[in-house]
Parts: C-alpha cells; sequence; structure tokens
C-alpha cells in the first residue's frame, strides 16, 4: 500500500470535492479534480466552474490565490486515466449507491499499484458501497468523511469497512493530521458516525424543546449556545447557515438509517413549520432567511407558535449571561422556562451520548472530539458531565423518569466512591473512563497536544481571573489567556510580564480556544472613557507596553502559537515574540482604526521597524504602516500576512494542525535556547514633515471624494503623526521607548474624542460602527 501521498485524485466538484481539493493545495499537494463531463461547450465546464467558485470562496478556502496552480481539472468521460498517477482518489459525488458504485467499477482498470481509495459519504454504509466489488478494492478502501468548509473544520471521520487494510487506515491517519491538518476520529461503520449522529440529534433536541416549551428562538439559540459552550449561533441560527433545506435533508437521512428504537426518532420527525419555510423560499443565510431574516431593511425572527415574522430581539437573556459567565449550574438551577429548556436539552444530548457507549465507540473521548473538532463546541457531551457530575445528573434523571445509559450510572456509581466521571489525571497523564470500568490513556497521536487536556494534569505556577501561567516541557513556561474571545486586560499582561521575568529556558504564548485573542477588551476602554479616566487610560497602555516590552528583552526565547483571531491588541503581543509558529488559518492584523483609535502597544512601532527591515527606506516603511494600519488590513493566513509583515517567513514557521502547535514550538523554543540574545534595541527615524503633509493631502483627497469619513482622517492622521514626527517633524532618530510614547499620546488623543466613543459603544453593542 502507498505510504507516502502526493498527488490527488478528488471525484465530484461540488462543495464538499471543491473544499477537498483546495486543502490538499494548501497542503502543497498536486490534485486532479474531475467531474462529470458537459453535455455543451467546454467538456470541462463543470470544473471549471469548481475553480471559480475556490478562487472567489468567502471565506477563502485558499490559503493564498497561488495554491490554486496546484489544482489540475477534468471530466470522468476523458480524463480518468489520470488517476493512475494519483496515490488517493477520494470520491465526493451525489449520495446515491448505484452512481457511487457504477464509479468504482470504472476506476478499477486505472488504480495504480498500492493507490488508495475512499468515500465522502456520511450516509451509506461500506459494506453496501463494496458490495460485489474485488478484494483487492475492498482491502484498499475506507470512508474519508470532512466537513465544510474543509479548510476551517478540523474533523475527519475515518470509517474502516470489515475487509480494510491497516495500513490504509494508518496512511490515510497520517497524512490527513499531519499534512491536511486534520482532528482524525477513527469511528466503526455505524449510521451517521459519531459527529453527525451527535450533532445533529443535539440540533433537533434543542428545536423540538424551543416548540414544545414556546421559547423564542433568541432565547432558545442564547441558551443553546455559549452557556453550553457550543457556537453562538445555536440551534436555528445553525440551521440557518447551514441551510434549512439541507438541515431538512440530513435529518431525513438519518432518520432512514437509524433504528427504529433510537432517541433520534424522538426530536427528528417531519417538521411542518421547517417544511413550510423551505416551500416559502426561506431556506437560510443562503436565501430570503430561514428562522431569522432581514424583511424591509428589518431584522426579524420567526414565531415558533403563530409561523408568523416578529421583530427580531436585541437583548440577550439575562440567565444566558450568567450562566456564560458561572457556569453550568446556573443554568440547571434555574426554575424558569428557560431553564427547563436547558435542561432537557441537556438531558437528551447527555443521555444520547451516554447510550452510544459501546454500540458505537468504547471511549467517550471518541464523541467529545467529534463535537469538539466537527462542530466547534468548547466542551464534548461527557466533559459537560464531568462539569455537571454524573450522580448529579443521574439523579436528575431518575428523579425527572427518564432514561440512564448504564454507561452514565457506572460513572455515576464511580463517582459516589470518589473516583472521577470520565477524565482524570493519574500524575503527568490524563486518563479516559472506557466501557467497562476501566480508565485508558487519552488517546492523541505522538507530537499531538490540546492543552485544554493537558491542563488538566496540571497547577498553574501563578495566574489570575484572566490568564494562567503552566510550567511544561523542558522548564518552559506556557502563557495562557482565558478571558472571553481572550481579550486582553491588566490582569492578561501582568502574567506576560511574570512570566517573561521568571526563570525558565523560554516561553510560549498559546491557547487552544478557538481564537488566540481577539484585541483589547474594549469595554475596559469605554469605561476610561465614560469616566474621563485619562491618567488610568495611560497607565493602562503603558502597562501594556512594559509587558511586551518586558517580553521582548527578556533572557529566553519567546514565541507565539496562535491559531483562530490574533487581531489588535493580540497580535502586538505576537509582534514582540521572537518566533511565530502559527496555525495555517490564523487570521492576523491591527485593526484599531476601526474602533477610532490606534495600536497602542506597540503595533505601528513593530510595523514600522518591519517595514523598514524589508525596504531598507524609512519613507517607505512609513507609508506602508500608514496605509496598512490605517485601512485595517487583515490577513486570513500565515502566507498572506507575509505580505504584511505581520509573519516573518524567514523566522516564524506555520503549522498545518494546530493540535502540534505547541510540539512544534517547544522545538523551536530549544532551538533557540542555547545561547539565546535578545534582539539590539533599534533606534527609528521619523520619516519628517514632507511625509506627514503628503499623507494629510491623501486624506483630505479622499475624505473629498467620499472615500473616507471624517474620523477616519483623523485616525489616519495620527497614525501618520506617529511615523512621520508631525506637521514640525524634522526626521530625526528617536529611541524605542519614544515611539511607544508617540503611540500612547495618540491613543489618548483620539480616546477624546467622541466619535471614537461611539465607534466602540457600537462595535459592542453589535449594531455595528457608526459612520462618523
Amino acid at each position: 500500500m502507498t505510504k507516502q501521498i502526493s498527488t490527488v485524485c478528488v471525484i465530484g466538484a461540488g462543495t464538499m470535492g471543491s473544499g477537498i481539493a483546495a486543502q490538499v493545495a494548501n497542503a502543497g499537494g498536486r490534485v486532479l479534480l474531475l467531474d462529470i463531463a458537459a453535455g455543451e461547450g467546454s467538456r470541462n465546464a463543470v470544473t471549471e466552474k469548481a475553480l471559480e467558485r475556490i478562487a472567489k470562496s468567502d471565506p477563502p478556502l485558499l490559503m493564498k490565490p497561488g495554491n490554486i496552480e496546484r489544482i489540475a481539472i477534468g471530466n470522468i468521460e476523458d480524463d480518468l486515466a489520470k488517476v493512475k498517477e494519483c496515490d488517493w482518489i477520494v470520491e465526493a459525488i451525489v449520495e446515491r449507491l448505484d452512481i457511487k458504485r457504477n464509479l468504482y467499477r470504472s476506476l478499477l482498470p486505472h488504480l495504480k499499484e498500492g493507490a488508495l481509495v475512499s468515500s465522502n459519504t456520511s450516509t451509506i454504509p461500506i459494506a453496501l458501497l463494496m458490495e460485489d466489488m474485488p478484494d483487492a478494492l475492498r482491502k484498499r478502501f475506507c470512508i474519508t468523511h470532512f466537513f465544510n468548509p474543509v479548510r476551517y473544520m478540523r474533523l475527519l471521520e475515518l470509517v474502516r469497512g470489515e475487509e480494510t487494510e491497516d495500513a490504509v487506515i494508518d496512511t490515510l491517519a497520517r497524512y490527513n493530521d499531519e499534512v491536511l491538518g486534520k482532528g482524525v476520529v477513527r469511528c466503526g461503520d455505524t449510521p451517521g458516525f459519531l459527529g453527525n449522529r451527535v450533532g445533529v440529534f443535539a440540533m433537533q433536541a434543542a428545536i423540538h424543546e424551543a416548540m414544545e416549551l414556546g421559547i423564542d428562538i433568541e432565547d432558545a439559540d442564547a441558551v443553546f449556545g455559549r452557556p453550553m459552550g457550543i457556537p453562538k449561533t445555536g440551534a436555528f441560527g445553525l440551521y440557518d447557515l447551514i441551510g434549512v433545506d439541507l438541515m431538512a435533508d440530513v435529518v431525513r437521512s438519518l432518520r432512514s438509517i437509524l433504528p427504529q428504537g433510537d432517541a433520534f426518532h424522538e426530536v427528528g420527525a417531519e417538521n411542518d413549520l421547517i417544511n413550510s419555510q423551505i416551500e416559502k423560499g426561506f431556506t437560510g443565510n443562503k436565501g430570503k432567511g430561514g428562522f431569522y431574516a432581514r424583511i424591509d431593511g428589518e431584522a426579524k425572527a420567526l414565531d415558533l407558535k403563530t409561523g408568523a415574522w416578529r421583530a427580531r430581539k436585541k437583548e440577550q437573556p439575562e440567565l444566558a449571561m450568567r450562566a456564560e459567565r458561572d457556569g453550568l449550574g446556573v443554568l440547571l438551577a434555574d426554575n424558569s422556562p428557560q431553564g427547563e429548556f436547558a435542561w432537557r436539552v441537556l438531558a437528551r444530548i447527555l443521555t444520547y451520548s451516554a447510550s452510544l457507549i459501546p454500540e458505537v465507540t468504547l471511549s467517550p473521548q471518541d464523541i467529545d472530539d467529534a463535537m469538539k473538532l466537527g462542530y466547534n463546541w468548547i466542551r464534548g457531551p461527557f466533559e459537560l458531565i464531568d462539569e455537571i457530575g454524573a450522580q448529579a445528573l443521574a439523579e436528575r434523571l431518575e428523579a425527572d423518569g427518564r432514561y440512564v445509559p448504564e454507561f452514565l450510572r457506572e460513572a455515576a456509581d464511580a463517582e459516589r466512591e470518589g473516583d472521577r466521571c470520565f477524565y482524570r489525571a493519574n500524575g503527568k497523564a490524563l486518563e479516559v473512563r472506557h466501557w467497562g470500568n476501566t480508565f485508558r490513556p487519552a488517546n492523541l497521536p505522538d507530537g499531538v497536544v490540546r492543552f485544554h487536556l493537558t491542563r488538566q494534569t496540571l497547577s498553574p505556577e501563578f495566574g489570575n481571573a484572566s490568564a494562567d501561567c503552566f510550567r511544561i516541557g523542558e522548564d518552559v513556561l506556557l502563557v495562557e489567556f482565558h478571558t472571553k474571545a481572550n481579550a486582553l486586560d491588566d490582569k492578561s499582561m501582568e502574567i506576560v510580564r511574570a512570566a517573561a521575568e521568571a526563570e525558565s529556558r523560554g516561553v510560549l504564548i498559546h491557547n487552544d480556544a478557538q481564537h488566540f485573542s481577539a484585541g483589547v477588551n474594549l469595554e475596559r476602554f469605554k469605561a476610561f472613557i465614560e469616566q474621563e479616566d485619562w491618567s488610568g487610560m495611560d497607565r493602562f497602555l503603558h502597562d501594556f507596553q512594559l509587558a511586551v516590552e518586558t517580553q521582548l528583552y527578556c533572557s529566553k526565547p519567546v514565541v507565539g502559537a496562535p491559531s483562530g483571531l490574533a487581531l489588535g491588541g493580540g497580535y502586538e503581543v505576537l509582534a514582540h515574540c521572537d518566533r511565530l509558529v502559527a496555525h495555517a488559518n490564523t487570521v492576523f492584523g491591527l485593526v484599531e482604526a476601526a474602533v477610532g483609535v490606534v495600536p497602542g502597544g506597540g503595533g505601528v512601532k513593530e510595523t514600522y521597524w518591519r517595514w523598514y527591515q524589508a525596504t531598507g527606506d524609512w519613507e517607505k516603511a512609513a507609508w506602508n504602516t500608514f496605509n496598512q494600519i490605517g485601512y485595517g488590513r487583515t490577513a486570513s493566513s500565515p502566507d498572506l500576512a507575509a505580505d504584511l509583515t505581520y509573519f516573518l517567513p524567514q523566522r516564524d514557521r506555520q503549522v498545518m494542525n494546530r493540535d502540534r502547535l505547541v510540539t512544534a514550538a517547544l522545538a523551536e523554543i530549544d532551538a533557540m535556547a542555547g545561547g539565546y540574545e535578545p534582539r539590539q534595541r533599534p533606534q527609528f527615524q521619523l520619516a519628517g514633515s514632507d511625509a506627514y503633509a503628503a499623507m494629510v493631502e491623501f486624506l483630505e483627497k479622499g475624505r473629498a471624494k467620499g472615500h473616507f469619513m471624517p474620523h477616519d482622517v483623523t485616525v489616519a492622521s495620527q497614525i501618520a503623526w506617529i511615523v512621520t514626527g508631525g506637521e514640525d517633524g524634522q526626521g530625526g532618530m528617536i529611541e524605542e521607548q519614544d515611539m511607544f510614547a508617540r503611540e500612547r499620546e495618540a491613543f489618548l488623543r483620539l480616546a477624546r474624542t467622541p466619535q471614537t466613543l461611539a465607534r466602540i459603544s457600537g462595535m459592542l453593542a453589535g449594531s455595528g460602527i457608526p459612520r462618523n
């Protein structure tokens, strides 16, 4: 069997096939993308249009536009013989058994020796796909079920058949993990596998209970969302995002393949309201709306009782806000209809998940991983039970007259005797309860570290409400932010500074939350402005700058390992690291101008210095910095960030699998630790008054043409002032401390304007940034 995969054929150029092809190209592989031949015009019209969709996709499927050149196209009538050049053939065509089987037969003469074959199906068992197929194909065939969008969704369900050889599974697991960046969950060939079986059930449970209890959809999504560690779309919002019509088909499909006694049938019946919305063309975000819509310019929500549109609520229910802050216990202790909704939904999801052991898998980690990787849950069902307590959950289920699965009862009995429910630390190892009342080590491939799991085996060296510092590996301090969206505040930066000053071989700044950091806490700045506490604001900025300066010039290497958003103040922390080891989907940017301020934590300074290093010309560096920060330019990958100097390929590196960031970052620290010396403090030359005048002229012309709003001009003028010295600037050399001070001065100047308060308030309220 093939052990190295370099060329992949994807057959089926629809949404999933195009996404798989794009991700292989992102990883540097060569791709042959095939579909049916067109009846008119170009024979490759179907795949040509697929390439166009890939190139125009938003969010982008490609990490940089040039990656599309790795995708060759064709059709299955003229080009099937080219399959002989491919190491792996992925079928992603329509979910029709007869069509799939006909394709496999036509492939047989063209497969090279050792080539692997898989299907992206989510509904058809391997036994049916491979019925009457030659043994040679059955041994090399499996299911590789990707989630959409392929670039961003981390889960790959790898499903083996009875005759699939171990080498096939091992090779595809390794390739999809290390090369394509997937979290691979190995599944049995059972209906719905793991992700959709639990994920769709959870959505249906929330919709079913909301309709039963008459809960408004906004309240249902708010409760069945962040308080439970589930994305804020909840159930109704996720239906709209995926497509109401598509979800209705998925539900029908699961209903058709799950056994009659399965609890899915209680929540997955045909839904008259959903069918009516589809008939009216309300198919979700891709159409006129679904459960939510904009009608005549106004935000509307569907009334579940009447089926009519009403004004969409703007305020979140107080219960949801308290529960997000204080935990699941708040939901379970609440006796309101919203509290009853939360209990019923959790009771259904948690008992359903427990009932799948041992039928579907022996390990709860498989189900938890599937939900975290495939549905972006922060905690899987069994991690939620650990928070609630298996004993407390089982007792309430029994009091409610509900079914208690055997696996949950087993954990509850063990908890009564002082044992942990499903996850426990055994020294430095994390163990997971399996069927049969046994614990086994958490199952992770070599080199994979998910810090939210590792954390359970550690105690912080020091920490506070916003961040913690742990000692890991060979005497490395890991700084983990843990505020909402990892927004940075004074306490976050206290830990950054303390880690830089503490004894260690190096510092790693990392977390495996959805986002590294969305920036500085705007609520804090709004309070400063409303209280006119300018000295407090200046002190905050000074302390932030002192923390990143200490980090940059400390006696040991500091590596940042981001994933998700790394914006504003979050990026400023990274800009003051010695190196970055970034996930390939990290979004970088200094976006402060949008809310009416300038970067105040060294972001302007470091951007100016990087552009000077790249160009050797202070005036060019000033203009590049002025444009980049003034327009708030962001980059959706390290490849694109390199064009903006946010990411420096000559020293930084990117990693496809975010679960491998920690291992890669520790290797970088090891490489730097011996004989480490921090960078020498640079001096900066201001670009001078002529450059400042030219920048202001550019802004005024733009305002006259309607390109810029008045406050845009004010903000950008302050960026120009920082890097040029302003209208009196002489172009002299200044120290790094002076650049820090200029950022603070410009920030405070802008913070005193009413336009900045309006912009920050609009951003926090979710009403958008006013055009002022």
